[in-house]
């Protein structure tokens, strides 16, 4: 096939998403053509020279991204084109897009609808998938909403943050939780702007550090948890695989332990769990799938509760690592899904998402 990869990324996890798409492009590069479409921190896509290829079988990851190349425009129910640099328009016949991008423009449904616009098959989630994947609260309220266990919440939004109302919101903060807390943006990855804070003070500080990342925040008891999580793939006949634990050498899983930090945390695969939660953690795992709507592929992350064992969902990944150490295809392999057959099964679920919405009518007629 034809696949184009898309990778880089306006986001805070611009740098991981290049490490992934080295791992993904090497390994689809051994049966298809690709079109890598490097994306900068700007926004800007540039279709990479065959020399980006090549680096592929050279080099090491991160994927380079070179921006003296052509750029590429989406065209509405059309595809995608590159304009050369004396503006000359190339045509990129393109089966399917893998978007191996995290966070902020990758994973929250707005590049999944500017592909939907132009009529390209992508891997992963749909928009809406994608947007409720990438918001911690709505997430989190829909699968309330379904009966399902969720960690303890509060919603808050920047517009309330004022040095008026900050004392009484973290004397609500303190009437629900007890200190520590630990405060997150609401629509950001790779725990980007999550700070602990162990008194008032630190608290205000906290809400209006996450604050620089998003307009809605995310207060959360901090809890003594075990971190699991397990990896689903499908569209309507979904397999969930057996977990595995991060067991992080830091106070808690931030963005320094799971990228900086070469010890920041032992990956567990399997899990060491008993059969029957380890079970539990996989159908609820498909619960929480279907009740957020998702498709193509998510990592449903989990807190294990280590005073009381309860189980917990925490939130869902729709656009998990593909890194040489990311618990997602690690988890799939070990379940009997090889990379090389993951990345398959991923091309073959875009494809049917594609045709089965490209098999809705969309007139009155």
């Amino acid at each position: 096939m034809k696949i184009a990869i898309l990778y880089g990324g306006k986001s805070a996890e611009h740098d991981v998403s290049r490490i992934s798409a080295f791992y993904v492009a090497h390994e689809l590069l051994k049966k298809h053509k690709l079109y890598l479409i490097g994306i900068t921190t700007e926004g800007l896509w540039y279709l990479q020279p065959d020399s980006v290829n090549q680096s592929l079988l050279e080099n090491d990851p991160p994927l380079e991204l070179r921006t003296d190349a052509p750029r590429v425009l989406v065209e509405p129910g059309k595809g995608l084109i590159a304009i050369s640099n004396n503006n000359g328009v190339i045509p990129l016949s393109v089966d399917v897009v893998f978007p191996v991008l995290h966070g902020t423009f990758g994973e929250d449904g707005t590049i999944q609808g500017l592909l939907a616009c132009a009529d390209i098959p992508y891997v992963g989630c749909d928009v809406y998938g994608s947007a409720i994947g990438m918001d911690k609260t709505y997430a989190k309220k829909i699968w309330m909403h379904s009966g399902l266990p969720v960690v303890p919440f509060l919603e808050i939004h920047t517009y309330e943050l004022s040095q008026e109302t900050i004392k009484t919101l973290t004397a609500t903060i303190e009437d629900s939780f007890q200190f520590p807390v630990i405060v997150k943006p609401a629509r950001a990855g790779s725990s980007v702007g999550i700070q602990k804070a162990t008194n008032s003070h630190e608290l205000s500080q906290a809400l209006m550090f996450a604050g620089k990342f998003d307009t809605k925040l995310l207060v959360e008891p901090f809890l003594p948890v075990r971190e699991i999580e397990c990896s689903v793939v499908g569209n309507t006949v979904l397999k969930s695989f057996p977990p595995g634990e991060i067991k992080a050498t830091h106070e808690f899983y931030d963005y320094e332990a799971k990228y900086i930090d070469p010890h920041g945390a032992d990956l567990l695969i399997p899990a060491p769990l008993a059969d029957e939660q380890a079970s539990y953690i996989q159908d609820l795992a498909l619960q929480a799938y279907k009740a957020a709507g998702l498709k193509g592929l998510a990592r449903v992350d989990f807190f294990i509760d280590t005073k009381t064992g309860k189980i917990m969902l925490n939130e869902v990944n729709t656009m998990p690592g593909f890194t040489s150490i990311s618990m997602f295809p690690k988890m799939c392999e070990y379940g009997g899904l090889s990379y090389e057959n993951l990345l398959d099964s991923l091309l073959k679920l875009a494809l049917e998402n594609h045709e089965q919405q490209n098999s809705m009518h969309y007139t009155r007629t």
